[in-house]
């Protein structure tokens, strides 16, 4: 019985955890979505995030979204902020008013470069300046004659014609012009029709790039991001040359090797000479790709989104206001920090313990995270869908709100494109119709107290059936035994042993 009391009233202060399903019946417009996402192949310049949802599309969502840096050693910057849109900058010279068939009229100044003149360019150039771009690029159209009008700047400015200057350009635009004292060659790339130069050996993703040269080599500072205007470039153009140039000794080094380089060309150069010159001339035009290793920086994407309550999806891709991107190009490998739906302050107490959740629950509010997912090929992505159910803890509240989370099945596939379609890291969301809400149980009092009273009866009833049993088992031994006595007083008249007479005997025998 007290084994009983003891397993009974233990029950009774024992919180049981029940799963109830139910039809969705929340009033919330809209969900939540947290992520942390590592672009692994995409700078932070070019990755935005569009929402989609048969409500409506929302592109470059940027609030409530930072993005940092990540070098290609992994190691992210330590600048933090938020996802701004991009400064607006001008795209091309407003002031440049002529066509480009205009500006070709008396020539054309842009040198239009190959893969075979680009490696001379860079051998004859202490600057040279290129701008990559693509016949169907609208960007690179916009910017060709601004483009022609800098060459036509630095080739006046080059001949020292001072205040004599042609009349196509402002004084002050040659005057900055002028400033450059070390001649800077002004060239293009049609990446149409030398993809391998650009694809490969220059890894060009976005049209048009403006890339300069110094002595042969990129630039360390990077591509020029600049204003494209003519006084813009050829100002960042003297602040590139004063920044190389920081003593005299750099000029002299600059004047002696362009003699060596003229003994060269020059006309006196000896058959032996030409013939050397012929030969490092074409080991220089085998030319091949090598994953390079700083041109592939990273970004990492953290926030979180409000989407609508209705089948949707959220997708990462590269997109620029002022560059059109090679989409064949375009690396979405990326890795899930984090991702899952729902309150943060759910998610937290969840993770602390503070509510109490079935185990196999946790991971199914973020299966995804940790999971990297590299494409090794082009033209090919990740694609992610999620189902999602809504999630409902009893007791987890701040205040009078109620903290909701979403358990998520998630399957990943990968996706293929078409050559002119740029991929993207796509997340596609559904929400179930049914809920799940867990709830703590525990018994009224009265069931309690009617289980002890069961207890207690039941032990009552179960010790008289004990004492009937066993009194009517003593009961037949008894009879049994005096019935047998009887007998023998009647047959072997033993009444007269006992002092009996027989008529009191057979009253006995009787009786029993």
């Amino acid at each position: 019985m007290a084994t009983l009391f003891l397993l009974e009233t233990r029950a009774f202060f024992t919180k049981s955890l029940v799963a109830n399903l139910a039809l969705d019946r929340s009033d919330d417009p809209r969900i939540r979505l947290n992520f942390n996402i590592t672009m692994l192949d995409l700078k932070c310049d070019w990755a935005v995030i569009d929402v989609v949802s048969v409500l409506g599309t929302d592109q470059n969502v940027t609030a409530h979204v930072t993005k940092w840096n990540i070098d290609s050693e992994g190691v992210r910057k330590a600048y933090k902020g938020r996802n701004r849109n991009q400064k607006d900058i001008d795209l091309y010279d407003e002031t440049v008013i002529e066509t480009l068939e205009e500006l070709h009229a008396n020539g054309e100044d842009a040198v239009e470069l190959n893969m075979e003149t680009l490696q001379f360019a860079k051998n004859e150039n202490d600057f040279l300046f290129v701008d990559f771009y693509a016949s169907w690029c609208s960007h690179c159209r916009d910017l060709a004659p601004t483009w022609e009008k800098l060459a036509e700047l630095m080739v006046d400015a080059g001949e020292k014609l001072g205040k004599q200057h042609p009349e196509d350009y402002t004084d002050e635009d040659f005057e900055a012009a002028e400033k450059v004292e070390l001649p800077v060659m002004i060239a293009k790339v049609d990446c149409v029709k030398n993809h391998e130069l650009c694809n490969q050996q220059e890894d060009i993703r976005a049209y048009p790039t403006l890339r300069l040269f110094v002595d042969g080599e990129r630039w360390s500072g990077g591509d020029y991001r600049g204003h494209r205007t003519v006084l813009e470039m050829v100002e960042w153009l003297y602040f590139v040359e004063e920044k190389q140039q920081t003593d005299e000794n750099l000029r002299q080094l600059h004047v002696a090797h362009q003699a060596a380089r003229e003994r060269l060309t020059g006309e006196n150069a000896s058959d032996e000479e030409k013939k050397w010159q012929d030969q490092m001339v074409r080991n220089k035009k085998r030319l091949h790709h090598e994953w390079v290793q700083e041109e592939h920086p990273g970004c990492q994407i953290a926030g979180h989104l409000l989407l609508d309550r209705a089948p949707g999806n959220f997708h990462i891709l590269a997109r620029s206001k002022h560059h059109d991107l090679a989409p064949h190009l375009t690396n979405v490998s990326h890795m899930i920090n984090e991702l899952y739906v729902g309150d943060p302050t759910a998610k937290h107490w969840i993770k602390e313990g503070r509510s109490l959740v079935p185990p196999d629950i946790t991971p199914k509010l973020s299966p995804l995270d940790g999971n990297v997912y590299k494409t090794l090929d082009l033209h090919e992505s990740y694609h992610h869908y999620l189902k999602l159910i809504s999630t409902k803890i009893d007791g987890m509240k701040v205040g009078s709100r109620e903290l909701r989370s979403y358990q998520m099945l998630a399957n990943s596939q990968l996706a293929y494109y078409q050559k002119d379609v740029t991929p993207e890291a796509k997340f596609s969301y559904d929400l179930s119709p049914i809920s799940v809400s867990y709830s703590f149980r525990t018994r009224r009092w009265y069931d309690y107290f009617t289980s002890i009273f069961a207890i207690v009866g039941g032990l009552f009833t179960v010790f008289g059936m004990l004492d009937g049993i066993l009194y009517s088992a003593t009961k037949e031994q008894r009879r049994d035994e005096d019935e047998s006595d009887m007998k023998d007083c009647l047959t072997n008249r033993r009444h007269i042993d006992y002092g009996l007479p027989g008529k009191e005997c057979m009253k006995a025998y009787l009786k029993i």
